[in-house]
């Protein structure tokens, strides 16, 4: 560790002196203003970075414009580093450690696994910021293909089968972001704010039973908290970047919200739909205790019976069965009647039986792991409280990263 703090030392002195750059030349002392006219040189001005070898002095020219008086360092665009005492090397790092854990734990991991003493705010700050950065990129491209304007998709062969798994899951916010939301209690105000994520995924084997096995590093996740119009969009512009045009089988997956198979409709039409088998099976289950509470073996026969009907896509049956129940309990009562309009309305989308004889997933598995790791591991941790801004900058920053497109982000700065 001595030894590694006398490097970084030696290399801080020798980047200082590499970061002293001379006035400029007589014929290169005005430079083009935004407000269209011409800032002047005026003098050399240092300031401090923190790089990734400690702190270095950078010296460079300050342009001044007469007309708006505003001022411009040319050559802190040229490094990266402009409003910002960060190198690019130093923010990677924080936007790395950021992504992947709680903020005070990113500060400990910079001072010991790279000696570089920052506080939690900054990566906080750091780490919020690039994935801004990168979620307004995103947007970008989601305005251009709103426009008609898809992204360059590059050739290739025809895909077996393409699948598009929709969820969300609740993040806890502060206060001003749930004001005049109603909660999921009635009277009460909401508490968290639904962050959606979608994941985009190959699959072109099954195993000896018949089983869909996904393509392995195939699976590609979008997410933000924002409405289900905007999502749309969003999830729309993955999945034809991963060849949504040239899949010769389409298959949107998710559990019963109607924003979801909204989506499915307007974006996705003529895919196969399915409604997660798991989901639906607890669908069951909460009936069946409503029905026996407290009732253990009760609640298994009845299970036996109608989960038989559920896997064997016999839905209209189901719903049959379903209202063909008896209770003068007005609660339970509305219970079965809901239920049974949940099968109904998405009877199409469990035939189950049909969709294993192509060998296709029936659950939604590959986008409730996603919410796990993408989201909960990260998120969702006690005591953790997001604004929306804060949010999705680290949510854009962590799909980058699980996506495998980190270092993409950072060639793309630099070009």
């Amino acid at each position: 560790m001595a030894v590694r703090s006398a490097m970084h030392r030696a290399g801080a002195a020798a980047l200082t002196e590499l970061l002293q750059f001379p006035e400029p030349a007589a014929d290169q002392r005005t430079t083009a203003c935004s407000c269209g006219h011409q800032a002047h040189y005026r003098e050399l001005r240092s300031k401090t970075l923190l790089t990734v070898v400690g702190n270095a002095e950078v010296s460079r020219p300050y342009y001044l414009c007469p007309h708006c008086h505003s001022g411009q360092f040319p050559v802190d665009i040229e490094l990266d580093v402009e409003n910002t005492k960060a190198s690019p090397g130093v923010r990677r790092m924080l936007a790395a450690v950021g992504q992947d854990a709680p903020f005070d734990h990113g500060r400990r991991q910079m001072k010991l696994l790279a000696d570089l003493e920052v506080t939690a705010k900054a990566v906080e700050r750091t780490a919020e910021g690039i994935g801004a950065d990168i979620a307004a990129r995103q947007q970008e491209e989601i305005q251009r293909a709103t426009r008609g304007k898809l992204p360059m998709v590059p050739s290739g062969p025809p895909i077996p089968i393409l699948y598009v798994q929709i969820d969300g899951t609740g993040l806890s916010v502060v206060k001003k972001e749930t004001v005049g939301r109603k909660g999921k209690t009635d009277g009460q105000p909401a508490h968290t704010r639904e962050a959606k994520l979608g994941a985009v995924f190959t699959q072109t084997k099954w195993d000896g039973e018949g089983y869909a096995i996904r393509d392995p590093d195939s699976t590609t996740y979008t997410g933000a908290i924002e409405t289900a119009e905007e999502f749309g969009n969003r999830i729309y512009v993955e999945a034809w970047k991963r060849g949504w045009g040239r899949a010769e089988k389409k298959v949107v997956i998710g559990d019963g919200a109607e924003w979801i198979w909204n989506i499915a409709a307007q974006h996705f039409p003529g895919a196969i739909q399915i409604v997660d088998l798991f989901h639906a099976r607890q669908h069951l289950w909460e009936l069946a205790r409503k029905l026996y509470p407290n009732q253990e073996a009760e609640q298994k026969r009845w299970m036996t019976i109608h989960q038989e009907m559920l896997d064997e896509g016999r839905i209209e049956e189901l719903v049959a069965a379903l209202r063909s129940i008896d209770s003068s309990n007005p609660e339970l009562s509305e219970k079965i009647r809901k239920e049974a309009a949940y099968f109904e309305n998405h009877t199409e989308r469990m035939r189950y039986p049909e969709f294993r004889r192509q060998h296709l997933f029936v659950g939604s598995g590959v986008i409730e792991a996603g919410c796990k790791a993408v989201i909960g591991s990260r998120c969702k941790q006690s005591g953790m409280f997001w604004t929306v801004r804060g949010a999705n900058g680290i949510l854009a920053l962590r799909c980058c990263h699980s996506n495998g497109q980190f270092e993409d982000y950072w060639e793309s700065r630099a070009a």
